[in-house]
Parts: C-alpha cells; structure tokens; sequence
C-alpha cells in the first residue's frame, strides 16, 4: 500500500466529513473528481517533496498547516452532450499554500501540480474522466506577508455511471 493510501489524501484514514471522501459512496461527479485529483496529487513525488500528503484535503479558509493543498470548492455542469444526460463538466479549485512571503515556490508548486495532472485519469468508482485540464493559475500574497497561496484552476469531462 502506497503511503497516501494509508491516511487518504485528506489524511483521514477512512474518509469522513473531516475532508476525505475514501469509503463515502460516490453520488455526484464533482466529488469523483476531488477524489481523484488528490489521489493522483498523493502520490506524486515532486507534489509530495514539497507538501505531504497528508495535507492534500478538503478543508475551508486558510489551513492551520503548512504547506498544504486544498481540494474541494467545485461546479458541475451538464456537458449537453448527450440527451441522456450523462455528461458533466466539472470546474474545481485547488488551494496552494506556503508559509512563505515569496511566490517562487508556490510556482513551482503549480508547476509539479500541473505536471501531475497531465496523464490519463481513471476512477475506481464507476465515473470516466474523458479529459482534465488546468485551465489557468493564478498567484497572491497573504495579505499578512508571510504566506504565499496559488489558486489552480480545473477543469475535466466526466461520464458519469450508467
């Protein structure tokens, strides 16, 4: 079992309200994707080689940790592709943060999330993600001077299960 497989991406062991959806039955697309996305983040080690991956998880407002990532503000959007309607848009946000004043790092954050990105996605519970893609990043200074955030910008096509 790989490291993140053991606290979750949330670092929650078996997932719960706390931040981590392991184990919770998957009922929207928008939670497949989370899902996914920080699993796949997990476990790359130039993500982890700056944030550990028990601070990849859904949590609101600045993390009381850092570095951290945080995964879970989402939209989903019937794609139209179909008259089944089984094709969602799913547009999702990702927090980068480091206890930091300059941005340099939290760059190359973005850099090492986006990269882990890039391969095909596959989910284990029924839902096909046909594409995901970083659709922009933007950088900012915490307005208290010591912490960088970098917000990235996702956005995937996902079919949902029949």
């Amino acid at each position: 079992m790989a490291p993140h497989e053991k606290e979750g991406f949330g670092g929650n062991p078996a997932g719960d309200a706390q931040g981590d959806p392991r184990g919770q039955a998957m009922t929207e697309a928008s939670l497949a994707v989370q899902k996914a996305i920080g699993d796949r983040l997990a476990a790359a080690a130039e993500v982890t080689a700056i944030v550990p991956a028990g601070d990849i998880a859904d949590r609101g407002g600045r993390p009381a940790r850092f570095p951290s990532i945080t995964i879970g503000d989402a939209q989903a959007l019937d794609a139209g592709l179909d008259l089944k309607r089984r094709h969602v848009i799913v547009a999702a946000t990702l927090h980068l943060w480091l206890a930091e004043p300059g941005l340099a790092r939290v760059k190359a954050l973005a850099g090492a999330v986006k990269r882990a990105l890039r391969p095909r996605f596959t989910t284990s519970d029924g839902y096909q993600i046909a594409d995901l893609k970083v659709e922009g990043v933007r950088f900012l200074r915490d307005p208290d001077g010591q912490h960088s955030h970098g917000v990235v910008d996702v956005e995937a096509l996902v079919k949902e299960p029949t």
